[in-house]
């Protein structure tokens, strides 16, 4: 089994998988007379195919056994997708590159608090990982026809540490 140690999540250590969502960088300006703060265009919600659109829902996750055996990725050849907490806790995030016969070595991350991902379109990524205890998520991603999901079973299994 290979150790993979998962790091902290910046938008720089994430850059080649997707976007980091959360209420940092320059983009940011008031609002409704000056009470509120909008942190603007945080990632790009992608839809293609046939009759595709964005999505928008919520989903009650349950932490998994750590160390996490990673055994399984999978991606969405039509659309990103998107999970921002609903909570300020973090959760373990695990995304592959293409290899050459499918996904290339893992790279794990934990969030901060309060952080959300987004993954690109075509990116091969673990599933939700809450980090102990249950959360729950809003989700943008990509509905329309066509199957947008495909998953790869790794022939080893990986073993995801938290720092």
């Amino acid at each position: 089994m290979t150790r993979i140690v998962a790091r902290p999540l910046t938008r720089e250590a994430f850059a080649g998988f997707g976007d980091v969502i959360d209420m940092g960088g320059d983009n940011h300006y008031p609002i409704n007379g000056g009470k509120a703060e909008r942190y603007h265009d945080l990632a790009t919600a992608e839809a293609t195919g046939p009759n595709a659109r964005v999505l928008i829902s919520m989903v009650h996750g349950t932490p998994y056994e750590l160390p996490l055996k990673l055994t399984m990725v999978e991606r969405h050849p039509f659309g990103s997708q998107a999970f921002i907490p609903l909570s300020p806790r973090p959760f373990l995030v695990v995304v592959c590159h293409d290899g050459k016969e499918g996904p290339g070595e893992p790279h794990a991350f934990i969030t901060a608090p309060g952080q959300g991902i987004n993954y690109s379109r075509n990116l091969w990524h673990g599933v939700l990982t809450p980090l102990g205890e249950a959360q729950d998520f809003l989700i943008v991603d990509r509905g329309g026809d066509g199957s947008n999901l495909e998953e790869f079973h790794f022939s080893h299994a990986y073993e995801i540490h938290l720092p």
